[in-house]
């Protein structure tokens, strides 16, 4: 069978540093086919290469056997190539029909007509199982729900190639059955699929071929049902995965050194009830719960971005109003958001200004950082983080998002913190990128500061905290030891109904 898209000898060059080097991949009709490697490996930039967002500097695309080159992401959609990506990069200000619709617009005697348009959407939606108003404004949903219309958007053309970067990684486990069973369907009508995930799980249910990339250059393809999870995890570090370590725990229902923040009926914040947090000195606190449970509202509440409207929060022995994230910064209190593109980094500045970004903001405008004491200080931050690559000067917005997220995090150990809440730090962060924060986090709580770890991934929770906080519509209904729980256990406790629902 001839392949549906072939890349061959992709080389992408930016100034001297080749991200893609003479790299091939092909895509049939009828598969799903994974792109794996580390953060930096190549994965987004051979996207962006089939995908008309950057140029080759050698090598050929062809697509269905013919020799194509697309200037722009528009010309490679209208050749039946559609993409998702990992940040929602819709309109929340639109409709859910108008952000579906958007360029091929429905119109009736040349004017654009709002009652196709959401009738078109509305047949989309029915596709995927959604439903969802096509009248409602988009940035009143959840991310998750964002997700999925950017899925639906991707699928409203006459799509040959579907390509969709963490299509997942917002996504609870009903949410992405339903997505891998419009995939299958997809699968079953020819449409070829390239599918990107952290998620070895969901690599190995649903893709049938994958490619591995490393540090931008071709590892090898191979049969997804041929290659060992453990024999993939190699390829993609070039190294053992034994070589990574794990943190010891320390196993305990309550902490076991002293409160620096504690918290007592904490309501409010978009979604929490009367929640008690007790963070100890040199712990890890995980936080689980489903999809809309409150874990991020939770988060935005201890650190200020959200106001509470009751409760008491204490730093220390000192009752404290965290009425916004510049008076929790001055407490010793950051917070790091799940979305890092809009709430972290500023993809337009320099690696530099980023890391400096908060200190300087927290001296003032008149009380400016010598700039030799800058570099010095970023300099010391790219080294301890191990980011990649070490160019001071480059733009956040260049790096992988494993690297991005380092960056953000270098902004914020910059502040010298006493308490770091961290939610999502590793979504969409490839294996070695991951472990990687996982152990900075447990270093970080060796050494005395006390880390709150939300994820979606229960396993990792348990991986990471020394505690879990199980999350249940906005009420913390159970504190646990890490150590004493496996990820069946902890499952059924996250997804147990509330006595007074049922």
């Amino acid at each position: 069978m001839r392949p549906l898209l072939e890349l061959t000898g992709a080389t992408v060059r930016f100034g001297v540093d080749a991200a893609l080097n003479n790299v091939s991949f092909r895509l049939f009709p009828g598969e799903v086919h994974s792109l794996m490697g580390e953060n930096g490996a190549g994965k987004s930039t051979l996207i962006k290469a089939i995908t008309g967002v950057l140029p080759l500097n050698e090598g050929e695309l062809r697509l269905d056997g013919e020799l194509v080159t697309f200037a722009t992401p528009y010309e490679a959609q209208r050749a039946g190539i559609s993409t998702v990506y990992q940040e929602v990069e819709l309109l929340p200000n639109l409709s859910v029909a108008e952000n579906i619709g958007l360029g091929r617009e429905q119109r009736r005697g040349g004017v654009i007509s709002a009652k196709r348009m959401q009738a078109h959407a509305r047949e989309i939606l029915a596709e995927l199982g959604l439903d969802i108003d096509p009248a409602s404004t988009l940035g009143t949903h959840s991310l998750a729900v964002q997700q999925l219309v950017s899925i639906a958007r991707a699928l409203s053309v006459d799509v040959k190639v579907l390509v969709l970067d963490e299509p997942t990684s917002s996504l609870d486990l009903d949410e992405v059955a339903e997505l891998f069973r419009i995939i299958r369907e997809l699968k079953s009508r020819g449409v070829a699929i390239l599918f990107v995930s952290h998620f070895l799980d969901q690599v190995y249910e649903v893709c049938d071929r994958l490619t591995v990339l490393r540090d931008g250059e071709f590892v090898g393809e191979y049969l997804t049902n041929e290659l060992l999870r453990i024999d993939l995890v190699e390829k993609m570090l070039g190294r053992k995965a034994a070589e990574h370590r794990s943190r010891d725990r320390v196993e305990a229902a309550e902490p076991a050194a002293s409160v620096v923040l504690h918290a007592r009926g904490l309501t409010g914040g978009h979604g929490i009830r009367d929640a008690d947090v007790d963070m100890g000195e040199g712990e890890v606190l995980g936080v689980a719960g489903l999809l809309g449970s409150g874990r991020t509202s939770l988060a935005r509440a201890l650190t200020g971005v959200t106001k509470a409207e009751a409760g008491i929060i204490r730093i220390e022995q000192t009752d404290v109003s965290l009425d916004s994230p510049r008076r929790a910064m001055s407490l010793g209190v950051v917070y790091s958001s799940e979305n890092r593109q809009r709430d972290g980094i500023v993809a337009e500045l320099s690696i530099l200004d980023n890391i400096t970004l908060a200190l300087q903001s927290e001296r003032g405008v008149f009380r400016r950082i010598p700039p030799a004491s800058r570099r010095e200080l970023a300099a010391s931050w790219v080294d301890a983080l191990g980011i990649r690559p070490a160019d001071l000067d480059r733009p956040v917005g260049t790096l992988s998002g494993g690297n991005q997220q380092k960056v953000l995090l270098a902004r914020l150990l910059a502040l010298s913190p006493r308490v770091l809440v961290l939610d999502e730090p590793t979504r969409g962060i490839d294996v070695g990128a991951k472990v990687e924060i996982q152990n900075l986090v447990g270093e970080l709580a060796d050494n005395g500061m006390s880390v709150m770890f939300i994820s979606a991934e229960l396993e990792e929770v348990l991986r990471v905290g020394d505690r879990v906080a199980v999350l249940r519509d906005g009420r913390i209904v159970d504190t646990v030891a890490a150590g004493e729980m496996s990820s069946a256990a902890l499952l059924a406790l996250v997804a147990q109904p509330d006595e007074d629902q049922e």
